[in-house]
């Protein structure tokens, strides 16, 4: 006879962004196993307002008393709470009714949230992968210390985390995390140079929101995904590698001493990775979707051994931030990000930001990550850097602070190339 799946209530944070609409459509398929109890979100009060209707949460937090003014216009015979501002995504991720939180947020404002989260005893799934980025040694060692269980909603991540599940972590020898290549794959040079926000836009493969396909289209996103692989699985930088593979069917492989190699495959679709982390240890029957279909899939292509460094640079300013540690990977995400508003704003091209990034890098020493204000206080700084930089012949190439950071910790990284620089505007 056969256990009775287990009924988990959810607490969603950044329920209007993609990874949000996704889990809360998951969450209307199977009323019997999940419950949406308590919704945070930004500025999107339209759809916001949608979901309370049909999910009914006993908590919803938005991002100011505008929001939360125009949040109870629309959804007038609501009985819930309404919190605005920074305390609401706090009060979502502690939310006593809730025993599971998935932390979709975007940026490094999930961080607090999922700290809290932890804190307060309840397992998370991770769909913010600045979270360990900014704060890995944090965060896993509250997790440890509070017996709550990280589960990864990165396809990639996931990918890892069933590969792994039932095996000897001693005997793994690498994590391969695979990336897609982006829009811009068989662009040369030249050709990125004159990339507009629009063409970053369309990802091939992936339906996501505006700040990860831009990342994915730099490859900086499979950056952050290597330092959050490190964190994650207790895998040292060199031995977690890149390849490319452009029809994202296998989501990730690995490989153990053995010489096994061992794969996820699925069709590309967030429900999936999702569903799994949401249900873990158990499978959700997700009999709706389009199933994998490897013939029609035709060749399963992998460009080998790494991503190419002189046309995506920001993969191995990504591997320079990890390899340093301390504050290095908190201020590589903050520049990233204010890199990637100020194209997505059109202030800056699509070859300013892995610049940006680097030039950020360049200026900063890093520390040790002991605390939380401390990291706060370097993604601040990176911020205020990256928003002060303009493009400029003056500064030196990215590719040339990663070669000098590669040779200081003395790392075999390959060099790269980037057409454009920056320099601190007066």
């Amino acid at each position: 006879m056969s256990a009775v799946p287990r009924h988990r209530s959810l607490a969603l944070l950044g329920a209007t962004g993609s990874v949000g609409v996704s889990t809360l459509a998951l969450v209307e398929r199977f009323p019997d196993r999940f419950r949406a109890v308590a919704l945070a979100a930004g500025w999107n009060v339209e759809l916001l307002a949608e979901q309370v209707r049909r999910h009914q949460p006993q908590l919803v937090s938005v991002a100011d008393d505008a929001s939360a003014a125009e949040l109870r216009a629309r959804v007038p015979g609501y009985t819930g709470k309404i919190l605005a501002g920074s305390a609401g995504p706090l009060a979502v991720a502690t939310h006593p009714g809730a025993d599971i939180v998935l932390s979709a947020l975007v940026g490094a404002l999930g961080l607090e949230p999922t700290l809290a989260a932890i804190d307060a005893g309840k397992d998370v799934a991770l769909a913010n992968k600045e979270v360990l980025v900014v704060a890995g040694a944090l965060v896993t060692r509250a997790a440890r210390a509070r017996g709550v269980r990280l589960l990864p909603v990165d396809s990639e991540h996931n990918a890892i985390f069933q590969a792994l599940h039932g095996h000897n972590p001693a005997e793994v020898k690498r994590l391969i995390l695979t990336a897609s290549g982006g829009p811009f794959l068989h662009h040369t040079t030249a050709e990125l140079a004159s990339v507009t926000r629009a063409d970053a836009l369309k990802h091939p493969t992936w339906k996501m929101g505006p700040k990860i396909t831009i990342d994915s289209a730099t490859l900086m996103n499979k950056g952050l995904e290597v330092i959050e692989a490190h964190w994650l699985f207790d895998v040292a930088p060199e031995r977690i590698d890149v390849v490319i593979h452009p029809q994202s069917i296998i989501h990730s492989m690995v490989e153990y001493i053995d010489g096994s190699v061992l794969s996820q495959m699925a069709v590309p679709d967030m429900t999936i990775p999702i569903g799994y982390a949401l249900a873990y240890p158990e499978r959700l029957p997700l009999t709706h979707l389009r199933t994998l279909d490897l013939p029609a899939a035709g060749a399963l292509t992998f460009v080998a051994p790494e991503p190419d460094h002189e046309r995506f640079p920001c993969l191995d300013l990504a591997y320079r931030a990890l390899r340093t540690g301390g504050t290095m990977p908190a201020v590589l995400n903050a520049a990233n990000e204010v890199a990637v508003e100020r194209f997505l704003a059109e202030e800056i091209g699509y070859r300013d930001v892995p610049a940006v990034v680097a030039a950020v890098m360049d200026a900063h020493t890093s520390g040790p990550a002991a605390d939380l204000p401390t990291l706060l206080a370097a993604d601040a700084w990176a911020r205020a850097t990256a928003r002060a930089l303009r493009p400029d012949a003056a500064m030196r190439a990215p590719e040339a602070a990663a070669r000098e950071g590669a040779a200081r910790e003395g790392a075999p990284r390959d060099a790269m190339r980037a057409p454009k620089k920056v320099a601190v505007a007066p």
